[in-house]
């Protein structure tokens, strides 16, 4: 069931984020698909659904009980696949799995990578990317770094940060809006 589940799972959210993000390419795509249906994700969903609860294991063994939790919902799902067909799983997870146990922004945000995204970006219209450290402030306890990206020689993004690696992504997002490609 758990197998069943994982598959049927996967092809109702790639349907999900294809018509969700029509603009976006297949890596993009299935980057974030990769990052919902994880075993962390999974894990998340399934202790918020408390079916630890309602699940049965034998409880001296060493096991992780957020991967059994997530194959569990897995499971579920091959279930419901089984019981209803793809649209019960799929109106299951867009109407309840979802709008109660899943925050695609706090996903979003975590997984994108705008740095990487706009080296891509630069590479596909052949122009030369640079970071350029504007200030670095020593703050006591802490360090601000400005970073101003540079695409041919023209500076766009700026972005500040407690790392030159916060500091980059900020200035690739800025990039990327002002190219509007967010």
């Amino acid at each position: 069931m758990e197998y069943l589940g994982d598959a049927i799972l996967d092809a109702v959210i790639a349907e999900y984020l294809y018509h969700r993000f029509p603009e976006e390419d297949e890596g993009y795509l299935t980057k974030i698909k990769s990052k919902v249906v994880s075993r962390k994700t999974l894990g998340e969903i399934a202790e918020a659904m408390e079916l630890r609860n309602v699940i049965r294991y034998q409880k001296g063994r060493s096991i992780n009980l957020s991967t059994l939790e997530g194959n569990a919902f897995e499971a579920i799902m091959g279930a419901i696949y089984l019981d209803g067909g793809f649209i019960a799983v799929k109106d299951s997870i867009h109407n309840h799995i979802f709008r109660k146990y899943v925050d695609l922004n706090r996903i979003l945000e975590e997984e994108i990578d705008f740095k990487s995204r706009l080296f891509i970006w630069s590479q596909k219209k052949r122009l030369k990317l640079e970071f350029e450290v504007i200030s670095e402030e020593n703050l006591g306890s802490t360090w601000n770094y400005t970073i101003l990206a540079i695409i041919n020689g023209t500076s766009y993004g700026r972005g500040s940060g407690s790392s030159k690696k916060m500091a980059e992504q900020a200035a690739s997002k800025q990039t990327l809006e002002l190219m509007g490609e967010i």
